[in-house]
């Protein structure tokens, strides 16, 4: 947008009937003040300013304008009939102007001036944009290589963890074997299964992880029984968590065409972080059933709950809440693996949380339409 100030109705005119032939959206202004109060309130890629003014002249506007943080980067050319003495030239360019024509104004340099500097403009916005993204980018890649440097560091510990453990029931079985303890053995055995169970865990995280990131993370797609797949966890959690109450509600009364094995890995995963994310509660909700032809499966805990800042980001990769890093063990990627099998299921995840009072995990997902 070009912004002509004059006093002259005349000059204002001719100047705008040109410049509009010309492709340029015009502006117009008939005195300083309104010039200043227009140049408030939006952006201007170049005024063309008349020296001789009632009220305000040229070089006052332009200084006024100069002091114009929104106006910083405003071309100005001034037009002057009777200023045309080399100290008044000097004086245009001292308050700000980029440009001084005498009139009577030569149209064609004109236009070539208004071109030039429009088009030096276009250079610098495309500049700016390009800085910007360069910016953006090297910010994202600042941040990308310190969840990098993160997650490798809760990675070594997390892994470090049950190796240490493993390590050192081994140290009791060897005593406790020597002794012929045969009921210390089986117990410290167990617990060393427990660990291994534990690594085996983590490392197939990282395997899927790995995968997702190369493409490579392919779906087994058949029919298959949710009732019993359901059935099935719930049993295998109920021996593993004795003292939590695992109540379903809903029936699937149909085959589901997907991944059976990372479906499970999903609900799996819902309900060992809500027993994880529980402390002090004994009882896990999940609810199945089919609407639309999609298959609607959520699991809900009455923990801790979180706020809806956690809630927008649960899902990222190596996304751990901050405040519970200390008190709960993880690497911050299984909820993000739990999205990507949804995803290519077809489907959507999500959560809904209270700070206090519980999480429910869910997700929906196409009963049929898998291609």
């Amino acid at each position: 947008m070009i912004l002509i100030v004059d006093d002259s109705r005349e000059n204002i005119i001719s100047l705008k009937k040109v410049l509009e032939k010309n492709g340029f959206q015009v502006d117009t202004a008939s005195s300083g003040e309104e010039a200043l109060r227009k140049v408030l309130k939006r952006y201007y890629v170049l005024i063309i300013l008349d020296v001789q003014m009632p009220g305000m002249d040229g070089f006052e506007v332009a200084e006024a304008i100069s002091g114009y943080s929104k106006a910083k980067e405003t071309a100005i050319i001034f037009l002057s009939a009777a200023n045309t003495d080399i100290k008044f030239i000097t004086q245009g360019y001292s308050s700000g102007g980029l440009d001084y024509i005498t009139k009577p104004v030569d149209m064609d340099i004109l236009l070539l001036k208004v071109k030039t500097f429009y088009t030096i403009y276009e250079q610098r916005r495309a500049l700016n944009e390009m800085q910007k993204a360069l910016l953006d980018e090297i910010e994202f890649r600042k941040k990308a290589e310190q969840l990098k440097d993160e997650f490798i560091s809760i990675a070594s510990h997390e892994l470090k963890t049950p190796l240490t453990s493993i390590k050192g029931y081994i140290q009791l079985l060897e005593r406790s074997i020597d002794k012929d303890d045969i009921p210390t053995v089986k117990s410290r055995f167990s617990k060393v299964q427990n660990q291994i169970e534990k690594l085996n865990l983590l490392v197939a995280d990282l395997l899927d992880i790995s995968k997702i990131e190369s493409g490579k993370l392919k779906l087994n797609i058949k029919d298959f029984s949710v009732d019993e797949l359901l059935d099935n966890i719930i049993e295998m959690m109920q021996q593993s968590y004795p003292d939590f109450k695992f109540t379903i509600t809903g029936s699937v009364n149909e085959k589901t065409f997907g991944d059976e094995m990372r479906i499970e890995q999903v609900i799996v995963n819902f309900i060992t972080n809500a027993i994880k994310y529980s402390p002090g509660t004994n009882e896990i909700q999940i609810s199945k059933y089919i609407c639309n032809e999609k298959l609607y499966i959520a699991v809900k805990d009455f923990g801790i709950g979180m706020s809806k800042e956690h809630q927008e980001k649960v899902f990222n990769k190596f996304y751990r809440v901050e405040e519970n890093s200390l008190r709960f063990q993880g690497l911050g990627i299984g909820l993000y693996i739990c999205e990507q099998i949804i995803k290519l299921h077809h489907g959507v995840i999500g959560v809904n949380s209270k700070p206090g009072a519980g999480s429910e995990f869910y997700f929906y997902l196409p009963v049929n339409a898998i291609q």
